[in-house]
């Protein structure tokens, strides 16, 4: 059995914070100051947090490990059984050469450049972030905008920018999942909190993305159609998250969004900029698979003459239907209380931990939700999707297996990450960083969101940025007599604002635009805007820790 002690080094909790932020350090000095690879900057980190828990905290060797181990196998399931399963379906939608489809098909809602850098980058970039996540609207969304004739440093800026609202509840809102279970706070309190500070943002990134693309003038121009965009996502990611479910926020939100910019495109159009003022010279057709040249042609000659055939169009969009109806369905109250019958809950195994008080952390008990868990239903969905697609068995599992190759890093990375986090969470260290950060007292608020925001824009990621300071925010907020759910749950929302000068997206994006190594580029061209907006956000906590806490649920 081990207990967790606060200040193991000479009584101080000022001291024994210096040692228990050395994880932290490793991982940031590593993947920001030396570039070190992510999978083996984490790793590296994990490394140390399991030395400072062992030789600063006394925690047993084997408690260590087997702290170490849980919050790996958490980190594949359910994280990137999520993850796996979604871009598996992306690839087969690709593989069959329905994204061609699909790209043609926005393009027909509006010529306007300015309309398709909200339809494509926030709206529909919103639904690939609520399936996949994880780099995955920033590599695909770039590379249509590209199609569409946007020149490679605008699409990928605009890409970046537009990956910010949704983040939040991405992947099946995995990141409040992630939280909830770190801090052991109710994940519908989560939610609800989250869905009342980014439907904030969602009112302002769609204007930010219109400036981006046309200044002055195409704000002046196309504002109805930021507007339109961002009020709708904002409006149905508050109702959904709040009322409805927040595993399919993102989903409603997006969806929502697109709907209502398309039917306002068929009353209204802004006013047209003379041709070629912000556009780049435009690809044959991007996205198209090698496997389906046939299709491919297809699609090139009906975008010359009038669009995809309708069967194709609805077969470009099945998969995201299909994903839908299966967790509406998971949703319903018995099909949800079967699903749930055959989950296992259990201490895991070995690990023996107590916190002063001499209770066990919620986090040394596992959820082995194997059948209704998102990634399940998105392996379902998956199956459901081959026949619709015209994807054989073979096919479709030769992409399975490609998916699996291309996420080996990113499995690695993650798995690592979450490693690391439970082992500071257990041994205490997260627990000491947290004691010490309440010494700011109600100014807390404040850094609270700029903390989430550091650990993204470090990590890549809203989910390991909850699982670094998850405990510490709640521990600081209890400390200094903050509400635990709003100041977790500005963890996760300021988080959302580093995504775009993360190394690892600001990479992806580059490389969807073939500026590979030019990501220096990318990172000034955003970095003004994540700040601006991170500050706003702080500020909106702050409220909401005070004068607006009647918005705290």
């Amino acid at each position: 059995m081990y207990k967790q002690v606060l200040d193991p080094v000479a009584n101080s909790l000022a001291w024994s914070s210096l040692f228990a932020a050395l994880p932290l350090i490793t991982l940031f000095v590593l993947l920001g100051g030396f570039r070190v690879k992510a999978w083996w900057a984490a790793l590296a980190s994990l490394a140390v947090s399991i030395i400072v828990a062992i030789a600063v905290y006394s925690m047993p060797f084997g408690q260590a490990m087997n702290s170490g181990a849980e919050g790996a196998v958490f980190g594949f399931f359910p994280i990137m059984w999520i993850v796996i399963n979604a871009i598996w379906i992306y690839n087969m939608t690709r593989e069959s050469g329905h994204f061609a489809v699909l790209r043609q098909s926005f393009s027909t809602v509006s010529s306007d450049e300015r309309v398709q850098a909200v339809i494509i980058a926030f709206s529909f970039g919103a639904l690939l972030e609520a399936l996949a996540g994880f780099g995955t609207p920033v590599a695909i969304c770039s590379v249509m905008l590209i199609a569409l004739g946007f020149k490679p440093i605008k699409a990928a800026s605009v890409a970046l920018l537009a990956n910010t609202a949704p983040v939040a509840f991405g992947a099946i809102a995995i990141p409040i999942i992630t939280l909830s279970q770190i801090t052991g706070l109710s994940k519908a309190d989560l939610g609800s909190m989250v869905g009342r500070q980014t439907p904030f943002l969602a009112l302002i990134v769609p204007f930010i993305l219109v400036g981006v693309v046309d200044g002055r003038r195409g704000l002046r121009q196309a504002w109805p159609a930021a507007l339109v965009g961002g009020v709708t996502f904002a409006v149905f990611q508050f109702v959904t998250s709040n009322y409805i479910s927040v595993e399919l926020t993102d989903i409603v939100a997006s969806l929502a969004s697109a709907a209502a910019i398309v039917a306002l495109m068929r009353v209204w159009q802004p006013a047209q900029p003379e041709p070629g003022r912000f556009s780049g010279p435009r690809p044959a057709i991007a996205g198209a698979s090698v496997h389906s040249p046939a299709l491919e042609r297809d699609v090139a000659r009906r975008e010359r003459t009038g669009g995809a055939p309708p069967g194709e169009v609805l077969r470009a969009y099945a998969p995201y239907l299909i994903i839908i109806a299966v967790f509406a369905i998971a949703q319903i109250n018995s099909v949800k209380t079967a699903l749930d019958s055959v989950t296992k809950e259990f201490n895991w195994p070995g690990l023996h931990v107590v916190n002063s008080k001499g209770e066990a952390p919620t986090s040394a008990t596992f959820k082995f939700n194997w059948l209704d868990a998102a990634g399940t239903l998105l392996l379902i969905s998956g199956l459901i999707t081959m026949p619709v697609l015209k994807m054989g068995p073979v096919r479709a599992l030769r992409a399975y297996v490609d998916t699996l190759i291309q996420l080996k890093t990113a499995i690695v990375t993650v798995m690592a990450v979450l490693a690391l986090a439970y082992v500071m969470n257990l041994s205490g260290e997260t627990i000491t960083l947290g004691t010490w950060a309440a010494g700011a007292g109600g100014f807390f608020a404040f850094l609270s969101p700029l903390l989430g925001w550091l650990g993204t824009a470090v990590t890549g990621s809203d989910t390991s940025s909850n699982s670094l300071f998850g405990v510490l925010q709640v521990t600081a907020a209890k400390h200094a007599g903050l509400n635990p759910v709003l100041m977790a749950a500005s963890n996760s929302s300021g988080g959302v604002l580093a995504k775009m000068v993360s190394p690892q997206n600001l990479a992806i994006g580059a490389a969807a635009v073939g500026m590979a190594g030019q990501e220096g580029e990318l990172f000034r061209r955003v970095i003004g805007w994540s700040l601006v907006l991170v500050l706003l956000l702080a500020c909106l906590v702050l409220l909401q820790s005070g004068a607006l806490s009647g918005m705290v649920p």
